[in-house]
């Protein structure tokens, strides 16, 4: 989106137009409308970001639920924006530590400034881009207790803020196909000087869930670094480096798991004072536990697999297996069926005695492609099952294997 372009969707006709575009049904909806807003004079160029801006609301409800229809967006805005209920999670933190004036520095389209405006915190919320600027004042304007600015991170004067919450850009600049950054002294602020200022007040510093656990700092300041991975709905989504009072004692690792919305399942969290020691490797049972990718980026799974009285199959695989199953929001499990060399000409038998027509296919350790392996492959029945193609053993003993599994 273009200066221009926002600047005719920020009027008083702009925004109805929005509004009722944005009431259709769907995507396809949207845009069988513009014939219909073509030919009742509307510019071109306003018809087009409304669509736009309409079918971005449509993407974002899975992110912000109905705030969405109230909400502007760039299509590289809402593809980094913290979701709500993790920036909610974010917020009650600066809450609980009894910080009142916080500095979002990085705000993007304003997702986190959101959630911390919302329980009442005085927000400044920054940003470098001016579009992107300006449609964080628009989704932040029902909050009086928010503020906006348009300027590098580095040029704002921090003394009157008691903490700090660092969303630095790591991806190319633009409001569409953007690039992702692999060097931190190219992001905007640069890393380096995020750890700087994270190192005199209090902060929260959003990554990547990739982050190089080599270049997580063990301090900040005198400070201790907590390092806490996020995963929803079964993908881990960010890593967050707390410090100062915003950290926790004793908590140097933590796996924070949030059910989806809709589940009801709500926040499950692993923690630990560092990395855990790997379990032990033993031979399969009868379950199998796939840890959530949260857990596994913590390196916390020697502890999940103790509270499971599991062990691993594998010393560089992170399958856990046990003889019983027990019930936890850190792994999915599957009950095993049958093992068989990884050959497509001795499982189709199985899948046919088992009469299954759905396949889900895993795989780790191994040079497998599961599109290519499915065409080898004779699916006809009514039921589902998982195939986990994986190694398994320790050092030259490991071998290939292929497990048929049902989820529990």
């Amino acid at each position: 989106m273009e200066t221009g372009d926002l600047m005719n969707l920020l009027t008083p006709e702009g925004l109805r137009l929005l509004d009722d575009v944005t009431a259709l049904e769907s995507s396809l909806d949207i845009v069988a409308h513009v014939p219909r807003l073509r030919k009742q004079g509307f510019d071109a160029g306003l018809v087009a970001a409304v669509v736009t801006q309409a079918r971005l609301r449509h993407k974002a409800r899975g992110k912000f639920g109905e705030f969405a229809d109230r909400m502007l967006f760039t299509q590289a805005g809402l593809e980094q924006a913290t979701r709500l209920s993790v920036a909610a999670h974010h917020a009650s933190r600066f809450a609980r530590a009894g910080f009142t004036r916080v500095a979002d520095l990085g705000c993007g389209i304003g997702g986190d400034a959101l959630a911390l405006a919302s329980l009442s915190l005085a927000v400044h919320a920054v940003d470098a881009d001016e579009v992107t600027a300006t449609l964080a004042a628009f989704n932040l304007a029902p909050f009086e207790s928010c503020t906006v600015e348009q300027s590098l991170a580095e040029n704002v004067d921090l003394a009157s803020y008691n903490a700090l919450w660092f969303d630095p850009a790591r991806r190319s600049a633009g409001h569409n196909s953007t690039g992702r950054l692999t060097d931190p002294s190219e992001w905007s602020p640069n890393l380096k000087w995020v750890f700087e200022r994270a190192g005199e007040k209090p902060s929260g510093i959003k990554l990547g869930p990739g982050f190089p656990l080599e270049m997580i700092p063990r301090e900040l300041g005198a400070s201790p670094v907590e390092a806490q991975w996020i995963d929803i709905g079964g993908e881990t989504v960010e890593l967050v480096l707390w410090a100062g009072a915003l950290a926790r004692a004793g908590v140097g690792r933590a796996a924070l798991v949030i059910a989806p919305d809709s589940s009801g399942g709500g926040y499950h969290e692993l923690t630990a004072a560092g990395e855990s020691i790997d379990p032990e490797v033993g031979e399969l049972g009868a379950f199998i536990y796939e840890p959530h990718g949260a857990v596994i980026r913590a390196r916390l799974i020697g502890d999940l697999a103790r509270s499971l009285d599991a062990h691993a199959l594998d010393e560089h695989i992170a399958y856990l297996s046990a003889d019983a199953h027990t019930p936890t929001p850190f792994a999915d499990a599957f009950r095993v069926l049958d093992t068989f060399p990884v050959d497509p000409k001795k499982i189709s038998p199985a899948l046919a005695e088992h009469n299954i027509g759905t396949l889900e296919i895993k795989k780790r350790g191994v040079a497998i492609d599961p599109a290519v392996f499915r065409t080898k492959l004779k699916l006809r029945g009514e039921n589902a099952a998982t195939l986990l193609l994986m190694r398994r053993g320790v050092g030259a003993r490991s071998q290939r294997v292929a497990i048929l599994a049902e989820r529990v």
